[in-house]
């Protein structure tokens, strides 16, 4: 008797899990059925196996070459007469400058190629350059894209969402959300340029007229970053994941806003040569002017050559070379004495050292191998952005820093004013 009831509960339990295990069964099967969707009717076909699933693995990582470099150009409009050079070029020109990347063996390649090389998952060549259109102008889809399929060009727009058609600032010169979709179709990367192109670091909306509170700050700098990655990747079905600064203005409050709101780039208007050690979040373009075709001459200088790879080159920060200006520094004086402590090179190969301008190309710099210091004394005023690059030979091994400065404007005025057109 007492051997009965011991045995009951065990027998009970083992009924119970049996029933369960049925019944979980049969509720993996109807979560084959969509949702809201009728119930099986009799008779239907016997209900599908459930693939294993296997866990997802990360991109694996390749033996790239960190010694290639990459030049980004950045345009506006095109246009047959130039009327305001800061934000327009010919499309002749344009042709022009495109040839001459191809002559110069420099390949273009695609914004999210460059990315997965410097995340170190892909290779690109030795020497690179991408081309990116800034704002959404019509021309960028009427002439420049027909001259890049000329050229089998992949480029980037950064596209400002209020500054496409229909949008506050989107008049009958910027591009439409039908033309947006036709390019990314075709290929075309598509990346974001805030919401309203105003800039980021002033707690003033220019849309709304009015000075903003600090909360009121923080909601409008969320919107400008954040929604318009959301509006484009919604508009489009994209992935967005590269922001463009509007006029360059950042400070390190925007960069952390930008970085959480998931952008793994961040791009200014400090143009100077990327490497695979560039930081992410202040990456530089050359802006292209009308006027000042110098500009391109001079990024292509930097970096190109006929030959791939070169000698292995080690590249130092800024920040170990005590360089003056400093890296990032605005200056009046148009007419600075440039500098930068060589000491972190190691022994040096004094005849090796070099110094570039952007703007001036190879300068006669002066190098005093006592104090390990490499000095030049600009004798043609400078503008607007500045880039250098000093380079060397130690142990047998090229080594190289570079940094930028900006030269203020006498007489500039201390923000753009507000356009009712897109703008750069």
């Amino acid at each position: 008797m007492r051997l009965k009831l011991v045995a009951a509960p065990v027998l009970l339990t083992l009924a119970l899990a049996a029933c369960n295990k049925k019944q979980k069964a049969q509720t993996i099967g109807e979560g084959s059925t969509p949702a809201g969707g009728a119930s099986a009717a009799a008779g239907a076909s016997p209900l599908p196996t459930v693939a294993p699933i296997t866990a997802s693995t990360s991109p694996a990582k390749v033996a790239v070459d960190q010694t290639a470099q990459v030049i980004v150009y950045g345009y506006h409009r095109f246009v047959n007469q130039v009327r305001r050079p800061d934000t327009e070029i010919t499309p002749q020109m344009f042709e022009q400058q495109m040839q001459e990347l191809k002559n110069r063996g420099i390949t273009v390649i695609g914004m999210q190629d460059f990315l997965a090389w410097k995340r170190g998952e892909k290779n690109i060549p030795p020497r690179c350059a991408i081309i990116s259109f800034d704002d959404g102008w019509k021309s960028q889809y009427d002439v420049a894209w027909p001259i890049m399929k000329k050229f089998g060009y992949t480029f980037t727009m950064f596209i400002y969402t209020e500054g496409v058609r229909g949008g506050h600032f989107g008049g009958g010169e910027a591009i439409t959300w039908e033309q947006l979709a036709e390019m990314r179709d075709a290929g075309v990367d598509i990346q974001a340029h805030s919401e309203t192109h105003q800039d980021l670091r002033r707690p003033y909306d220019k849309v709304a007229k009015k000075k903003l509170s600090q909360p009121e700050y923080e909601q409008w700098l969320q919107n400008e970053v954040g929604r318009c990655k959301e509006t484009l990747e919604q508009q489009l079905g994209i992935k967005v994941n590269c922001f463009a600064v509007p006029y360059g203005f950042y400070n390190q409050h925007v960069k952390d806003v930008a970085t959480r709101a998931g952008y793994e780039a961040i791009f200014t208007v400090y143009g100077q040569p990327i490497t695979f050690r560039s930081t992410m979040d202040s990456l530089g373009r050359y802006l292209i002017e009308g006027n000042k075709p110098k500009v391109f001459a001079d990024a292509v200088s930097m970096i190109a050559t006929s030959s791939g790879g070169g000698a292995p080159v080690a590249e130092f920060g800024a920040s170990n070379i005590a360089s003056k200006p400093a890296d990032g520094e605005t200056i009046r004086n148009p007419l600075p004495l440039i500098s930068a402590n060589l000491s972190a090179f190691g022994a040096i190969d004094p005849g090796s050292v070099t110094m570039r301008v952007s703007g001036l190309g190879v300068v006669p710099a002066s190098f005093d191998p006592k104090t390990n210091t490499v000095s030049y004394q600009v004798t043609k005023k400078l503008r607007d952005k500045c880039s250098v690059i000093v380079e060397a030979k130690s142990g047998g091994k090229k080594v190289e820093a570079h940094w930028t400065f900006a030269v203020e404007e006498a007489g500039a005025p201390a923000t753009a004013s507000a356009s009712p057109t897109p703008k750069k």
